[in-house]
């Protein structure tokens, strides 16, 4: 699984003009399930969301994680985070899961954030959404659960 986090001081997710989730502070997570990844990599990618630590401490060092600060995540799915831009100007989505294997996986993965304690809001999985957020830092961390060529 490959995931974009955010570090915010909030962050909104809203489908047709309705909020569906909303944050404090915390992160916002951009998460894309691609072809061949298993439960095991959700739940690995979920834990080092929440024990990543980009969060400042006392001294104002990136040395907290989102468990130590008590924030929350809101979990957007995002299949574009699989586009292939090598060749061409049109991105390729191929190495994404597919939908029924997507949606099971970014399950498996709110629940493991969960599991750690995290409180999680979620945008809807397939749907046009709208997000807002006010990026903190700006921090923003690529994560991806397998090595890829």
């Amino acid at each position: 699984m490959r995931a974009l986090v955010q570090r915010v001081t909030e962050a909104s997710v809203e489908v047709e003009g309705r909020p569906i989730g909303r944050i404090g502070p915390g992160l916002l997570v951009l998460a894309c399930a691609m072809r061949g990844d298993d439960e095991a990599m959700a739940q690995k990618l979920a834990v080092r969301v929440a024990r990543l630590r980009i969060f400042g401490d006392e001294a104002g060092r990136m040395n907290r994680s989102l468990i130590d600060m008590g924030g929350g995540a809101l979990v957007v799915s995002q299949f574009t985070l699989a586009a292939d831009t090598r060749s061409g100007n049109r991105p390729g989505f191929s190495a994404a899961a597919a939908p029924h294997d997507g949606r099971r996986l970014l399950d498996c993965f709110v629940d493991g954030l969960r599991g750690e304690g995290v409180a999680v809001e979620t945008g809807q999985f397939g749907a046009e959404m709208k997000l807002r957020l006010l990026n903190d830092g700006p921090a923003t961390i690529w994560l991806d659960s397998a090595d890829r060529a």
